[in-house]
């Protein structure tokens, strides 16, 4: 199958020209705040830890608050994964543990924001979004050139958003799990014995699936233009439907509906005419069909994810001899997606791979799996 991973695919952008640099040349270049779905309410047998942590993943933060305060790493609930290579603000939830005791705790790579009872564990997809603050530097044309070019691509990206490709995440460290998968599920291997490791090897094949589905379409010029039969939603939490030509015509330019892609399974909702064909072509391309999928069963039950995402808040400044951009996106968006579209790589040479996150999991995707009105009740 071809390369479908991150950057392989067309930029919305590609008629601009790049900004170029380079991202996360330190850790503090790459700053991440976590936005929460809810607000803790003061009271309740849990407690809320929001925190700042440096050079860990969220696995390992657990583990040493786990070890600090004695408990155990299954009572502590969270959101979402951050990554290790960044400044990252999170919170966790601790089941009946004084917050007194959290509030004295001393981990290195981690500082206490604050501690505040409330009355559930916090789970996965609690999450609204992340804010981000991230310095691009080495701009190999100059702060002032870099501005400008930054700033026409922010106009594009800011009002129309960008696609919403899966990032170089949630292909494994190496970036070989989908294929991993393919040949674990044709027969040529066992595959991983541990559950959790298989459904993450077959998300990132439905992502790879995903990703060459989207790239096409930005590459026919229909990333915001509809196709008949096409599933669109409304939002991050909004359920699919058969929009007509004439709702998309009025509801794709604003971004109030986007169309939405496969990402394949037994139980995902299926488009119609010309929409499904393009899926079919998908599959056919990867020497693939939708038998393939009714048959690794619960392994991909399937669902649909938003063809674009909107990117808010957006702006770029100068800052010494460096960019400076800002903006927030949804769970489960990456911003690293958000910056190929100005042509800046990352530092990083391996990426950092958090098993279990919201991003990088097919049934903790946040985008049409769930609504509102699901988390009402934890507030």
């Amino acid at each position: 199958m071809p390369d479908h991973t991150e950057d392989s695919l067309p930029r919305r952008c590609r008629d601009l020209s790049p900004v170029g640099g380079v991202l996360r040349a330190s850790d503090d270049d790459f700053r991440v705040d976590e936005i929460p779905s809810y607000e803790p309410c003061g009271e309740g047998e849990h407690t809320y830890l929001r925190f700042e942590k440096r050079d860990m993943t969220t696995p390992y933060a657990i583990t040493q608050i786990a070890r600090a305060l004695k408990i155990q790493a299954r009572d502590i609930g969270y959101a979402g994964m951050k990554d290790r290579h960044a400044v990252t603000t999170q919170t966790v939830s601790l089941s009946r543990v004084d917050p007194e005791r959290v509030s004295a705790m001393v981990i290195p790579g981690m500082r206490v924001l604050s501690v505040t009872r409330h009355r559930n564990k916090l789970r996965t997809g609690h999450l609204k979004g992340n804010r981000f603050e991230l310095r691009v530097r080495e701009l190999p044309d100059g702060v002032e050139a870099s501005l400008a070019r930054a700033r026409s691509i922010a106009e594009v990206v800011g009002r129309a958003g960008v696609p919403n490709y899966f990032g170089e995440q949630r292909f494994g460290r190496d970036g070989d799990n989908a294929a991993k998968a393919r040949e674990w599920l044709s027969g040529e291997n066992s595959g991983p014995r541990d559950p959790h490791q298989r459904r993450f090897m077959v998300s990132a094949l439905q992502s790879q699936l995903f990703n060459a589905w989207l790239g096409a379409r930005v590459r026919d010029g229909l990333l915001d233009a509809y196709v008949e039969g096409d599933l669109a939603a409304r939002g991050a939490t909004g359920r699919p439907w058969l929009i007509t030509a004439e709702d998309a015509a009025l509801l794709y330019p604003t971004g109030e509906a986007s169309p939405t892609g496969p990402m394949f399974g037994r139980s995902m909702d299926r488009p119609t005419g010309a929409a499904e064909a393009r899926e079919e072509a998908v599959l056919a391309e990867a020497s693939l069909d939708r038998a393939f999928f009714d048959r690794i069963g619960a392994l991909a039950e399937g669902t649909r994810r938003l063809a674009r995402v909107l990117v808010e808040d957006l702006s770029v400044t100068a800052e010494g001899d460096a960019l400076l951009f800002r903006f927030t996106l949804p769970s489960g968006a990456y911003a690293t997606v958000v910056m190929r579209e100005f042509g800046v790589s990352s530092a990083s040479a391996t990426p950092t791979v958090e098993t279990g996150s919201a991003d990088e999991h097919p049934t903790m995707q946040p985008e049409l799996a769930s609504t509102g009105a699901d988390q009402a009740k934890y507030r």
